[in-house]
């Protein structure tokens, strides 16, 4: 009874419309249905040189303390963890697209995050995120969601490179099949609205692959989880400060801040936490929230940090307070002991997630207006641009300033404004260079 109190008095339960069950069950809602990132944030990162074993404790450890932060600190229904997406750009946009070694590339993310929180002071970054216009925020999502289902394409097997026309449909190989069962999976348990059915796609293959010797059995299940001391304090921030990367390290805060703001605005309101003039609660510390988490994520060895739109999930079973939070987090530490399995997961078992979360983030584009040529040119260019350029940044570059010239020529400007302008000023530096 008195443990019941004292989570009352910490998270004012019941004046927000909860109970302690529903908050329980609301964050191992959330957990099921973000678990996926325990998995395929290595795998992604790992492609750098990066040591797996390290990653998959960096994940889990960057996922629970953000998310107990938001949860003790902000009293918010929502989680965070490695970003999709922005671990994609990391790995194949800057270490293996530009050759950045990857300490340079958590040196880069640490600045995006110092950045970031120059911006949040005063609230100027929320003036900049409003006066970005909605129609390209929701390209970038788009754009982003093709771009890893790409990705995911390709780590199934399914897409390869053809030197006749780029690209082309791969062999069927046995992984390639078992991936694809993976994925049809997830997929079906994704429209029944199954709790974790990404993760039940990827142990699916993950199983299959054991049955078919694909994949060598753990030695053990359970274990402490891997050192960190291979990519923990290994940032590069010296090697970040370079004008030819400028265009990365605002790509990552761009990116991160459409993501961050999209998701607690949209959940927000799910979880009835706005107040009646539309202030979203505790936003302030929310917001401070991601940024911490970035910066401490790139000194433990991750890619930008960021609230996962999976949130909605705990939200929707009842989650509208920090306990909900809290009990993700704790999760995500008791998934550190399962490493040894983690380990052995194969890319072609995470792809199906991969494309999943792309098809999630692909669907936004429903809201453009596709009757007015003058902004879905530029969202056609983002969305379009980020897969075939192999770029995040390239795609988001091309896009804004597309918007920005379309405008001036067509003279338009009311649809023009300062903050826009310096961020096509940037975009323009990071394609010159």
């Amino acid at each position: 009874m008195q443990n019941t109190e004292t989570l009352e008095r910490l998270y004012k339960i019941s004046e927000r419309g909860s109970t302690v069950k529903q908050e329980v069950i609301g964050g191992l809602t959330t957990f099921l249905a973000m678990s996926y990132i325990i998995f395929v944030n290595p795998s992604i990162l790992g492609m750098t040189g990066m040591d797996k074993g390290a990653l998959i404790t960096v994940t889990c450890l960057t996922s629970a303390l953000a998310t107990i932060i938001s949860g003790v600190w902000a009293n918010a229904p929502f989680a965070l963890a490695p970003g999709m997406g922005l671990n994609a750009f990391f790995t194949f946009t800057l270490v293996l697209g530009k050759g950045v070694p990857w300490q340079t590339a958590l040196g880069i993310v640490f600045m995006s995050g110092v950045f970031f929180f120059a911006l949040s002071l005063g609230g100027i970054r929320e003036k900049i995120a409003y006066a970005i216009p909605v129609p390209l925020k929701i390209a970038v999502g788009g754009g982003i969601g093709l771009f890893i289902t790409f990705i995911g394409l390709i780590n199934l097997g399914l897409v390869a490179a053809n030197p006749a026309t780029i690209v082309g449909l791969g062999a069927m190989k046995t992984t390639t099949v078992i991936g694809i069962v993976g994925l049809l999976v997830a997929v079906v348990l994704e429209i029944k609205q199954v709790k974790g059915g990404m993760l039940i796609g990827i142990v699916t293959s993950t199983v299959l692959g054991f049955i078919t010797g694909d994949i060598a059995v753990p030695e053990s299940i359970v274990s402490l989880p891997p050192s960190i001391a291979p990519i923990a304090g290994k940032l590069d921030i010296v090697g970040a400060f370079k004008l030819s990367l400028i265009g990365p390290i605002f790509s990552f805060m761009f990116v991160d801040l459409f993501d961050t703001l999209g998701t607690l605005i949209s959940c927000s309101r799910q979880a009835g936490i706005v107040d009646k003039d539309g202030k979203i609660k505790g936003f302030g510390r929310m917001l401070y929230t991601d940024v911490f988490s970035t910066i401490i994520g790139s000194v433990l060895g991750t890619s930008t940090v960021t609230t996962f739109v999976e949130s909605a999930a705990g939200v929707a079973v009842g989650a509208k307070t920090g306990l909900a939070s809290l009990v993700t987090g704790i999760l995500f530490l008791l998934a550190l002991f399962f490493s040894p399995v983690v380990a052995v997961v194969p890319g072609y078992a995470t792809a199906s997630a991969l494309i999943i979360v792309g098809v999630y983030m692909f669907k936004q584009i429903v809201d453009l207006d596709f009757k007015d040529l003058k902004t879905l040119f530029p969202c056609f260019i983002i969305i379009v641009m980020m897969p075939l350029t192999y770029s995040i940044s390239i795609g988001l570059s091309l896009g804004f300033l597309s918007y920005i010239l379309i405008h001036l020529v067509t003279g338009d400007f009311k649809k023009l404004n300062l903050p826009l302008i310096f961020i096509g000023v940037l975009c323009l530096v990071n394609l010159v260079i």
